[in-house]
């Protein structure tokens, strides 16, 4: 599942949050990861220990008292600020390496052991962690651990009556039929409710730069079609992942301005039961977009939503950047003819040629530093200093350097001639 920006928010950044959520008739559902993607906390030397497997900070050991200890305190801190919450999701997905700790090994020796338990007695002890505690908040789990286990075992474990599971999806050709089964098989077991969940972004490409809307808008309609056709009954609503990471030590995929027309367009073809001309015009009206194109990433406009600098920006050095700078340095004949790399080691050019590489790669340099400075200063008004140093080191430096180092390499050439 996706994580967020590395920085924590304070206390009074999350009052903020739900004071706002509050106004705009938003309820909150705060997700903490318990089991898998544990990297946020097993990474630190301090908590180590509990790791599943010593190398991976992946998942959390299940066999020491500690590790519940653990989930148990980071459910309470969360709870804390988040007064007469309905729901609580503990995550518990993506359990990779389960079972493959020296611990759990000797535990599954036993006869009476097996993978199965061993993961749904943990889910059931985190579960029952936010019940005793918080007896009017219903734990929601990712269900992916879930789907394998046979019917018996699922309905014989009581996991069904500690919590709801979160059917998740994010393909655009989804199978909707593998999931109407799948809804019913969680009837079945004794789950009374359950959510799905799509994305608007993120799930296409983990350091994609630009949200593509059409695969997004496909998926959601694919759950629209499950929705019609599962037991309504059960259906407690849907979720919108909004990607920023594929797990905590991955890069960067879309940013959320960059997401805002795919949130828009997903979230009115929900509400309209799909995506008509109608639908196009509502969206573009809220976005302030003359025409909104979902099959490309370009549109008439960059719209006047909150952000929509950031995304007509990250929009154009997205297209244009790498794509300007390998014209110049892969097929400008001067460049190529008059100064290869063989010619740069060397330091070696051709006077005449220096009047006409030089003046153009100056321009080119002047021309992008003036759009990525404009970048900078917009992604600074809404990200955190490491977020927005992070995008632009991954996104933009690495072509800069090579425009930089040509002119360094000229201006060396330039002084061997002397």
């Amino acid at each position: 599942m996706p994580t967020g920006i590395l920085r924590a928010a304070s206390p009074s950044e999350i009052k903020e949050i739900l004071h706002l959520a509050r106004l705009h008739e938003l309820e909150v559902i705060p997700l903490v990861q318990t089991f898998g993607h544990m990297e946020f906390v097993l990474k630190h030397e301090k908590f180590s220990h509990l790791r599943e497997v010593e190398l991976f900070p992946n998942a959390l050991n299940p066999h020491k008292e500690e590790s519940l200890a653990l989930v148990s305190t980071m459910i309470n801190q969360v709870m804390e600020l988040h007064r007469g919450i309905r729901w609580f999701h503990i995550g518990c997905d993506e359990v990779y390496y389960l079972g493959e700790g020296e611990m759990s090994k000797q535990w599954l020796q036993k006869e009476q052991n097996n993978m199965v338990k061993l993961c749904l007695t943990q889910m059931k002890a985190i579960a029952s962690q936010v019940l005793i505690h918080h007896p009017n908040v219903k734990p929601i789990v990712w269900d992916d651990m879930l789907r394998g286990i046979n019917e018996e075992c699922l309905t014989e474990s009581g996991i069904a009556q500690l919590v709801e599971p979160m059917i998740w999806d994010y393909i655009e050709d989804m199978d909707v039929h593998g999931k109407v089964l799948l809804m019913d098989k969680y009837r079945k077991c004794g789950f009374p409710k359950l959510w799905v969940a799509s994305a608007f972004k993120g799930a296409t490409g983990v350091n994609q730069s630009l949200t593509i809307i059409s695969h997004h808008l496909k998926n959601n309609i694919q759950w629209l079609k499950v929705a019609d056709s599962g037991p309504a009954e059960m259906l407690q609503g849907i979720v919108l992942t909004g990607w920023q990471r594929y797990d905590h030590f991955s890069v960067l995929c879309e940013l959320l301005p960059v997401g805002i027309p795919s949130l828009a367009v997903c979230l009115q073809a929900l509400k309209h039961g799909g995506y008509t001309d109608n639908v196009k015009n509502i969206v573009e009206k809220y976005l302030g977009m003359s025409n909104l194109e979902i099959n490309s990433f370009m549109s008439e406009s960059s719209g006047t939503f909150p952000g929509s600098d950031v995304f007509a920006l990250i929009t154009q050095i997205s297209f244009h950047l790498r794509h300007s700078v390998d014209e110049l340095l892969e097929r400008n004949r001067y460049v190529t003819g008059w100064f290869s790399p063989y010619h740069r080691k060397r330091k070696m050019i051709h006077p005449v040629m220096i009047q006409h590489i030089h003046p153009d790669a100056i321009s080119l340099l002047t021309r992008w530093n003036t759009v990525i400075q404009e970048l900078q200063a917009a992604l600074e008004r809404i990200f955190y200093p490491d977020a927005v140093e992070e995008w632009l080191e991954e996104n933009t430096h690495p072509t800069i350097r090579k425009l930089q180092q040509l002119l360094q390499d000229l201006d060396a050439a330039i002084a061997a001639q002397s």
